[in-house]
């Protein structure tokens, strides 16, 4: 699968290439996912965003032009993604599935980000093998925003 990782992290590039083992395509960008960078998206069938990143209407609806079908967001949770308008479009959202708190320093941070890399990788296995994914935008309630983490074939 062809992705691009936006708000990419000196110390989130080697996980993510880790767990990847050369499977996925994945262009690694230092810059937030906007209306000015959102073409770096053209060619992707995915986007790996992070927490930080705001993928707005325009943002989605930019992201369908380009072809993009999947966003996998390296946090779990996703509410600073459209969720309404990714329904619209059919792009599907799947969140990581880790345990909670993250660690900020020593060994546990550098275990913690090898968590989120393999999760990452695991969404777009998923797509790619074409497995059933939960997509979290059916999971929403719009009363309460409650948001439930994508789930693998193999979980």
């Amino acid at each position: 699968m062809r992705a691009v990782a936006y708000s990419i992290r000196s110390f989130e590039k080697e996980p993510l290439a880790k767990a990847n083992h050369k499977k996925h395509d994945i262009t690694l960008i230092s810059n937030p996912i906007g209306l000015e960078t959102v073409e770096y998206a053209a060619g992707k069938e995915a986007v790996i965003i992070s927490a930080d990143d705001h993928v707005s209407e325009a943002v989605m609806i930019r992201l369908a032009d380009l072809g993009v079908r999947f966003i996998t967001i390296r946090s779990k949770n996703a509410d600073n993604i459209d969720h309404v308008t990714a329904s619209k479009l059919n792009i599907k959202i799947a969140v990581v599935t880790i345990p909670a708190g993250a660690p900020v320093t020593g060994p546990e941070f550098v275990l913690h980000q090898y968590e989120i890399a393999a999760s990452t990788v695991r969404n777009l296995d998923s797509w790619q093998e074409s497995r059933n994914i939960t997509d979290i935008t059916e999971n929403i309630s719009m009363s309460n925003n409650s948001i439930i983490p994508a789930k693998t074939g193999n979980q």
